[in-house]
């Protein structure tokens, strides 16, 4: 049965690994629900969060062979439950619909988004939540003639105590000490 799994991907910032990473997902033929990327809290190491939906006999397969591309690290595959998300959604509406009533200002304060900008032809709103929310939000701004809307990827952490990448890290650096490879400065 397909479901929704989260991947994070660690690499190195090198020029083509995001067409190394996404083509592995081609070859497969899944397709990527949401994509981001961004420095991770490790120095020089970037990490990819990509959202599927495929079976879990079909994600660890596809993981496996994202792993086998030369620059990345690490790969972990999370469920819905096993990690924390949110996705950021901008909103442009016409300015002069604000003036029309209290109605946009009312599904700003309830769907717990915020004004991020004022002029005198639009206005643009930003929520972050889940895809489900910030999709409601734009249905009912939606009403009021929304002119532009942009919801990013998700953006997750774990919910274990410590990152896996650094636990992964340390075992490498012990084997290639072990190994002698490692000279110790």
């Amino acid at each position: 049965m397909q479901q929704e799994f989260t991947l994070t991907i660690y690499s190195e910032n090198r020029v083509g690994i995001l067409n190394q990473i996404t083509s592995v997902f081609t070859k497969r033929h899944i397709n990527i629900e949401s994509m981001t990327t961004s420095e991770s809290a490790i120095e020089g190491i970037h990490k990819f969060t990509i959202v599927i939906f495929s079976t879990r006999e079909g994600v660890e397969i596809l993981v496996k062979q994202v792993e086998k591309r030369i620059d990345v690290l690490k790969a972990y595959v999370f469920s819905q439950d096993e990690i924390i998300y949110q996705e950021i959604a901008l909103y442009k509406v016409p300015t002069e619909t604000l003036f029309e009533g209290n109605e946009i200002e009312n599904l700003v304060r309830r769907y717990g988004a915020r004004i991020l900008e004022i002029t005198s032809e639009y206005t643009v709103i930003e929520k972050t939540g889940h895809k489900r929310e910030t999709q409601e939000l734009f249905e009912k701004l939606d009403q009021y003639g929304v002119t532009q809307f942009t919801r990013s990827g998700r953006i997750a952490v774990n919910k274990l105590k410590k990152e896996p990448l650094n636990n992964y890290l340390r075992k490498l650096e012990k084997n290639e000490m072990n190994a002698g490879l490692y000279k110790k400065e």
